[in-house]
């Protein structure tokens, strides 16, 4: 019994022993494969780009509210006066439109009251009204209905061009967001084939790190 007690004892000192040893390799290995990092090296870290969400909507609110305001507050100045040119322009044709609209209008109404002194109508040399109007009353209809046509579309296309002003606010305060980093850049590129020197055009993308 003794000796069989002994013998487990020996077996079990082995196996620990054995496992000891092991473990020892394992460590020494960790400890030959462990990366130590230099306390000198230093990372260059790039700055986190502040990204406003709410930017492109508040741009937009103030070109809605006064045009080019939203172009002021995303600092595109120069854009500013092309607003207020297209606005401008189309502002004075659609004034023009409306007052020989106005024209045509209030003679058709003096010819309906049976009057001959409207500006169409004519005089002879003596002052006197034509018998028959330089332009009919047909023409003056035409010519209204002309007038009321380039003014209303005048009025759509400076609607339109307010509109306008309000999208560019609001997709310049997007772009503005973009990841525009100096290491990041695009650029053409131009390959010559090394076997029948054919050569290929494209665009390259590069990134520094």
């Amino acid at each position: 019994m003794q000796n069989k007690l002994f013998s487990f004892i020996i077996i079990l000192f082995c196996a620990i022993s054995l496992n000891a040893q092991k473990a020892k390799k394992r460590a020494k290995k960790a400890k030959d494969t462990t990366v130590v990092l230099d306390k000198n090296l230093s990372l260059k870290k790039q700055s986190a780009r502040t990204i406003d969400a709410l930017a492109p909507s508040k741009a937009a609110f103030y070109s809605a509210v006064i045009p080019g305001l939203g172009q002021a507050y995303n600092k595109k100045y120069w854009k500013i006066p092309i607003v207020y040119g297209g606005l401008a322009v189309t502002g004075l044709i659609w004034d023009f439109n409306n007052k020989e609209y106005n024209r045509f209008r209030n003679a058709l109404k003096s010819r309906f009251a049976g009057l001959t002194t409207d500006e169409f109508y004519g005089t002879d040399a003596e002052g006197n009204a034509l018998s028959e109007p330089r332009v009919s009353n047909d023409g003056l209809i035409r010519a209204q209905q002309n007038s009321r046509r380039s003014r209303d579309l005048t009025m759509i296309i400076g609607v339109a061009w307010y509109v306008l002003n309000i999208i560019d606010a609001n997709v310049d305060a997007h772009l503005k967001q973009f990841n525009v980093d100096d290491d990041l850049a695009i650029e053409p590129s131009i390959n010559r084939n090394q076997f029948n020197g054919a050569t290929s055009y494209g665009i390259s993308i590069g990134y520094k790190f």
